[in-house]
Formats: structure tokens, C-alpha cells, sequence
């Protein structure tokens, strides 16, 4: 079937961002290997970037590594921090040269020779720490404002086939996608281990995920299980999530992989272009229109400043002097009151607009005092 004329078509120099974020043992570093090697079997080598400090070793070839530029045990040691704390100081310290690497990007974008169509970005298992740090922002931010950029979020299958564990998944896919503002891709792992269709059929049929919460309650009852005690604040919670992440799920792609056997890649790259253009017709529009606002408000900013500046000199315009009635900051109603006392004996030298004042050629003091150097020499008859 034809594309349609207004959808935008991908170009060789115009590279789509994968940034791939899971939980610890959600099989994320696995899954990034597979689409390398997806990638390579078609001859479109990815770059692939590595911004998990804590890794020993990864199964594929990074172009560009944060372990070559931060040693993340040297960080620990030198800053007495933890091991989550050594990874969100690696990447601040790493977030700091994201613009030279932002311009690495672009340079081997817009080559001849063998121009690059995907970016592939491995982040550190301890997911929040790169979602909801301030550098993984600055990340995010530099890739987005310079190519078109995906999340995909992979969950390990397996793991979720309780409703309780599903919907926290859930929670989690949803506040990162509000906080990161970029297409997102659930990448439902692990599919030659747990069929995905469950989780499938719970995303798009409200009816289902309830009967099966009622299967889970029930059977909690009949076992004497866990939880009755609160059991029922749990499932009057979960229904009413269930209800609230309906809308969530419209703006979702969801894929079964299995990072091991390969299935379902193709599937995943096809909704990586879907995506994309989603990114071109939704999000860069948005992206733009908060850049415009930063600007405005950095001119704004300035222009203020400037004012402040311009009224401290007691210049307006053309170097007109304010009138006494128009005092506007603080340090103008400040000489307004020195100048009202003249007699009290205080040094009117020092004070910083006397000073501008004169600089200016503006002082008002006696013209019978003005001893300008045109007058000098008339006055000496020289010349």
C-alpha cells in the first residue's frame, strides 16, 4: 500500500535514536546485542553507545563508551559514594561532553561513506537513575534536539504475568514516557519464555484484566494466601489504575521479543519507523515550540537585565536623563535620596551613579565649576 504524501520518509542522513531502558534482568543489554546483530545482517551497522559505567562486559562493540572516559570504581572511591550513587555521578560527569559527542553524531551522519541510520543507546539497569537524574535529561534533551529519538522499555515477560506486577510495569512505561515527552516502545522480552498475548489482551480489553484480578483474588481466598488482610484495598487499586492507564495504552506500540531467538525484531523495527514519524508529526513540533519558549524567555531575561543596567547609569534612550518622578529600580530611588541630602556633610564622590554621571558628561553641578577643556583653553588664550 502507498505511504501517504504528507508522511515523512526517513533519509540515510537522518538517523533514528533507540535508547533502550529496562529493569535490572529485564534482558535490556541482551536485546541491545540482538538488534546489533539485526542491524549488521542487513548491512546497516548501527552506532552503538554504551552510558552503563558499572558494566564489566558488554557482547557487543561500543563506538562510543562511557567507561573510556569515566573509570566508575575511581569515582566511587574518590567520592565515597555507593554504587548507584558512582553510576549517577559517572554520568553527570559524562553528561558534561555531551555536546562533543552530540557532534561526533552529526559528523558521522552526514559522511559519504557508509552514512549511519540507526543509534542504539544501552543505559545503566538502575533505571532511575538515568530517567530522572538531571544528566539523563541533558542526554535525552541533546540526542532528541538533534535526531529523531524512540524509547524503547523492555520488560521481562515472565515476570509479568501477575496483575499487580503487570500494572506496576505499566505505572513505570507511563511516567517515563510523561517525563521523557518521546515515543515510546514496550518491548515485551523474553517471548520464546512466556507467550506475550496476555499482556496484549490486558492492554487492549478492560474486561479481561478485570476478570483476570478477580482469578487472583479469588485464589488468594481459596489458599489463605498472602494477603487477604488488604487484599481488597489492593484490587479496588488496581481496578481503578486499570481505568486510568486506558488512555495510556492508545499511544503505545507494543512488541513480543525474544533477545535470545531473535523473534519478533522485525516486528520491533517496524514499529521503530512507526515511531519515528510519530516523533516528526508530534513530538518535534512540541520540542521546537518549548525551545522557542526558552529563548524568549533567555531574551527576556536579558532585556531585563540590561534595564536594570541602563536605569543604575541614569540613561534612558539617547543618554536623557530620568526625571526624579520616574524612579523605577532601587538604586535610582537610592541617588534620589542622596541627592535630597545634599547638606548632610556625607562624600557624594563615591557613590556610583555621581561617578556614571560624570563619565557621562551629565553632572549637574555649578556650570561657573565646569572647566571642560574647550574653555580651558579659551580661557588660557591658547591656540
Amino acid at each position: 500500500m502507498a505511504e501517504p504524501a504528507s508522511t515523512p520518509k526517513p533519509t540515510t542522513n537522518d538517523p533514528i535514536a533507540i535508547v533502550c531502558v529496562g529493569m535490572a534482568g529485564s534482558g535490556k543489554t541482551t536485546f541491545m546485542q540482538r538488534i546489533n546483530a539485526h542491524l549488521h545482517a542487513q548491512s546497516k551497522p548501527p552506532y552503538v553507545i554504551n552510558l552503563d559505567p558499572a558494566v564489566t562486559k558488554v557482547p557487543f562493540q561500543s563506538n562510543i563508551d562511557i567507561r573510556d572516559s569515566v573509570n566508575y570504581q575511581e569515582v566511587m572511591a574518590q567520592y565515597k559514594l555507593g554504587p548507584n550513587g558512582g553510576i549517577l555521578t559517572s554520568l553527570n560527569l559524562f553528561a558534561t561532553k555531551v555536546d562533543q559527542v552530540v557532534n561526533i553524531l552529526e559528523k558521522r551522519t552526514k559522511g559519504k561513506v557508509a552514512p549511519i541510520e540507526h543509534i542504539i543507546v544501552d543505559t545503566p539497569g538502575q533505571i532511575e537513575v538515568f530517567v530522572w537524574s538531571a544528566s539523563g535529561d541533558i542526554i535525552l534533551g541533546s540526542l532528541a534536539s538533534s535526531f529523531r529519538t524512540v524509547i524503547a522499555y523492555i520488560i521481562d515477560t515472565p515476570r509479568s504475568t501477575s496483575t499487580s506486577t503487570f500494572m506496576s510495569n505499566m505505572l513505570y512505561a507511563c511516567s517515563i514516557l510523561y517525563k521523557t515527552k518521546l515515543p515510546m516502545i514496550l518491548v515485551l522480552n523474553k517471548a520464546d519464555a512466556t507467550d506475550v498475548s496476555f499482556a496484549k489482551e490486558w492492554m487492549t480489553d478492560f474486561e479481561a484484566f478485570q476478570a483476570a484480578l478477580r482469578e487472583e483474588e479469588e485464589g488468594k481466598g481459596e489458599e489463605g494466601g498472602f494477603a487477604t488482610q488488604g487484599s481488597g484495598y489492593m484490587g479496588s487499586l488496581l481496578h481503578s489504575m486499570s481505568l486510568v492507564l486506558d488512555e495510556f495504552y492508545k499511544h503505545l506500540s507494543v512488541v513480543g521479543v525474544s533477545a535470545l531467538t531473535g523473534q519478533g525484531v522485525d516486528e520491533f523495527f517496524e514499529a521503530v519507523q512507526e515511531k519515528a514519524v510519530e516523533f516528526e508529526k508530534d513530538y518535534r513540533p512540541e520540542l521546537e515550540r518549548r525551545k522557542g519558549e526558552r529563548d524568549k524567555l533567555k531574551a527576556k531575561i536579558k532585556e531585563k537585565e540590561l534595564g536594570k543596567m541602563m536605569a543604575d547609569m541614569n540613561v534612558k534612550g539617547g543618554g536623557g536623563r530620568r526625571k526624579k518622578d520616574e524612579a523605577e529600580t532601587v538604586s535610582e530611588a537610592e541617588e534620589e535620596d542622596d541627592n535630597s541630602d545634599e547638606d548632610d556633610g556625607s562624600d557624594k564622590d563615591n557613590d556610583m551613579s555621581r561617578r556614571y554621571q560624570q563619565a557621562l558628561g551629565e553632572d549637574e553641578m555649578d556650570t561657573s565649576k565646569d572647566m571642560s577643556f574647550v574653555k580651558y583653553l579659551q580661557s588660557s588664550n591658547i591656540g
